[in-house]
């Protein structure tokens, strides 16, 4: 399963896609292992990327970490640090590592740069250090840091359990490749900068706090699995509501928390009545929202210049992002 580090071989980058859930995942199990405690379905979308280069450098003294031309500290280095750990204990190297790494989207944003950060931060160190890993490994290897990290290992829709006691190994699974639907997800890019909230300190604030955490997930389940049940029919029209409904759930969970945690902007609220009256309008569309106040239509590649039009008509929309279904993390030198 792994191999021996080459001694020449200490820089490699690696390029990563941001997954959309229309399943969602939010909240972890109590167990440890950083295990998700619902199931989710998501897209890996062609459209926006991360690209992460790691040199591991035996002069260096400590880690350090450079996002988007900024060097890194606090928290943000932190897990940077505890993914190289991992993969210097595979590797059985004590070097430590300058890792270099840019989104071409908004970042700490809700558009899942930490799934695309983290899974092209495995593939490149892995890499670096000469391991040959499986997609399956790599993908455990980044659940371990960011759970929402293990789908972007995989291209197209990929699916992630939810996690048992006896886990301690879990990774995502590929359900249906990229070119298996003509699909687009349509992003209503709705405010500049970083949440007020990050993904994580959200569903444990939810999971400790909200009355209606433990409704999400008994209810979660049965999304995921008629969602997963519309994806194989590719039927937009049996997937849409459910997608909508998986969204708005999890975000009542975390407004019911003690005290609220509110991801919207103004913004939000009016694309997602705008999205209604679209679809009203016979535009078939479906709005799907993750922890942060970007709204996102999963729609008809046919028609996704369309509800682009249409969503930046919307008053508040910044501007949007037209994605597609995409491949999983890849090493593209090194």
């Amino acid at each position: 399963m792994t191999q021996q580090a080459n001694s020449t071989s200490k820089t490699a980058t690696a390029i990563a896609h941001p997954n959309i859930a229309l399943s969602k995942y939010w909240g972890k199990q109590t167990f440890g292992h950083n295990l998700p405690a619902v199931p989710s379905l998501s897209l890996t979308l062609r459209g926006m990327q991360t690209k992460t280069s790691v040199t591991f450098d035996g002069a260096l003294a400590s880690d350090a970490f450079e996002l988007n031309g900024q060097p890194a500290e606090g928290v943000v280095l932190q897990r940077v640090t505890q993914m190289l750990d991992r993969v210097r204990a595979l590797g059985g190297s004590a070097e430590r590592a300058h890792v270099v790494s840019s989104n071409d989207f908004p970042t700490a944003s809700g558009l899942a740069s930490s799934a695309s950060a983290f899974a092209a931060l495995a593939t490149a160190a892995t890499h670096a250090l000469g391991l040959q890993l499986s997609r399956d490994v790599l993908s455990d290897l980044a659940r371990r840091i960011s759970v929402s990290a293990a789908r972007s290992l995989f291209g197209g829709f990929v699916e992630l359990r939810a996690g048992v006691p006896s886990d301690e190994a879990l990774s995502a699974n590929e359900v249906a490749g990229p070119d298996f639907w003509d699909v687009a997800i349509v992003v209503a890019v709705t405010r500049e900068g970083a949440k007020d909230v990050g993904s994580s300190d959200g569903m444990k604030h939810t999971r400790d706090t909200s009355p209606y955490y433990k409704a999400w997930v008994d209810s979660a389940p049965a999304t995921f699995t008629h969602l997963r049940a519309g994806l194989l029919e590719r039927d937009l029209t049996k997937m849409g509501p459910a997608i909508e409904q998986s969204a708005l759930s999890m975000h009542a969970g975390a407004l019911a928390a003690n005290p609220a945690i509110l991801y919207f902007s103004g913004a939000t609220v009016e694309v997602i009545h705008a999205v209604r009256k679209m679809r009203a309008g016979g535009l078939e569309g479906y709005l799907t929202i993750d922890a942060g106040p970007h709204v996102k239509v999963f729609t008809r590649g046919a028609d996704a210049e369309k509800v682009a039009a249409y969503l930046a008509s919307v008053p508040g929309v910044l501007r949007t992002i037209t994605a597609r279904p995409g491949a999983g993390a890849t090493v593209v030198a090194g």
